[in-house]
């Protein structure tokens, strides 16, 4: 086991691979079988690379030997670089190698179908933490009216990639067989629903319809599921979620200025009530499923880094575990071109954020069931602290 010191080290190494990709030729994958043995990217929602590449496929993540886990971003600019020697593979910095890397295996749902023939890899991505995440649409109804969020590029993936990859809209049984597969044969413990916007209407339906599904297929009613979702207009549908038998509610803010809301997600503050709405709808959400289940994120690295921890510190007060995953320029967005902060901001960004969490008294559990993976920074500073690697 590695001590603290080290740790924190690598994690200085995982932040450096967040901010700037991992430049590799693809040709390079070659030597390990993606698509069969191990895991390889499927584009349900957003494209993470800041290049596309249809037709050629890229690994998910992988893990160093120390157990952190890192995802694959594609960026040709990057100093960082794997490189495949004697039937191992190896990360470098700046030419300098650091440790040899395993990628995910593919787990074995992914080599299932559902009952009316669609692969469950299609349906529903396997992430770090044994968690199943499914985006029922791979696209955002913002785009009909020129609001999508602007760090955002799942209208953009799915243009790209839909179709070569035959990704389409999920029905509520296809969620369930996958969600039934991924529990029974990987060890799965946790599902996320979450998708681009659509009509609140439909959308609330849909997401009680998939409940009913993944109950019944799963033969019980508690299923580890947490709900993404907009806020609604009116904030008591959030009950409805809960009584569906969602554990937990994530309502996505993305930025605590409200500058930056407004001028970042349009479409979050047109179509849903404004700023001040979707902190009501988190307040309220918290309420309904109480302390610790209910959870937001923000875009870290777009808005001050003050303003980011200012909401974590008031959302926590009120029972909301507000993560921050590090800002991703991805490929066909408004903001592809920008950067992710330098390193030291994510990683201290993220220590800071755990130690609101302490003394906010949440545990490692309320942050894994509001999250769709468990590999963020701040995930990552709570194993270290806690000896969970």
């Amino acid at each position: 086991m590695s001590s603290k010191e080290q740790l924190y080290k690598e994690l200085y190494t995982k932040a450096r691979v967040i901010s700037n990709g991992i430049n590799v030729k693809p040709g390079i994958f070659k030597n390990i079988a993606l698509g069969s043995e191990y895991m390889e990217q499927v584009h349900g929602l957003a494209e993470s690379d800041r290049h596309t590449h249809v037709g050629v496929d890229f690994p998910c993540h992988f893990t160093s030997p120390s157990g952190i886990v890192y995802n694959f971003v594609w960026d040709l600019r990057s100093p960082i670089t794997i490189e495949y020697r004697d039937g191992n593979y190896y990360l470098f910095d700046t030419g300098k190698e650091l440790f040899p890397i395993t990628f995910a295996k593919r787990p074995h749902y992914y080599g299932l179908k559902t009952s009316d023939g669609v692969e469950m890899s299609h349906i529903a991505n396997f992430t770090p933490g044994n968690t199943v995440r499914a985006a029922y649409s791979n696209e955002c109804s913002l785009k009909d009216k020129g609001l999508d969020c602007l760090f955002c590029n799942a209208n953009v993936t799915k243009d790209t990639y839909a179709e070569k990859e035959d990704i389409k809209w999920k029905t509520p049984k296809q969620i369930a067989e996958t969600v039934a597969a991924a529990y029974k044969y990987d060890g799965s413990r946790h599902i996320q629903i979450t998708g681009g916007f659509i009509p609140e209407r439909r959308e609330v339906e849909y997401y009680l319809d998939v409940a009913e599904a993944i109950q019944e297929h799963l033969g019980k009613k508690d299923f580890d599921g947490n709900a993404c979702v907009g806020a609604p207009q009116d904030i008591s549908i959030i009950e409805k979620y809960k009584e569906a038998g969602y554990r937990t509610i994530a309502i996505n803010i993305e930025f605590w200025d409200k500058n930056f809301f407004k001028t970042i997600c349009p479409g979050k503050e047109q179509e849903c009530g404004g700023f001040d709405h979707w902190v009501e709808a988190l307040e309220y959400s918290a309420s309904v499923f109480g302390y610790g289940n209910a959870g937001t994120n923000f875009v870290a690295g777009i808005e001050p880094k003050e303003k980011t921890l200012e909401g974590i510190e008031y959302l926590a007060s009120k029972g909301v575990v507000a993560t921050a995953g590090a800002f991703n320029p991805n490929a066909g967005s408004k903001l592809e071109g920008h950067r992710s902060p330098w390193e030291e901001w994510n990683i201290d960004l993220a220590q800071k954020a755990y130690r609101i969490y302490k003394n906010a008294g949440f545990t490692f559990d309320n942050l894994y069931y509001v999250a769709p993976a468990d590999n963020t920074l701040i995930h990552d500073v709570f194993k270290i602290e806690e000896g969970l690697l």
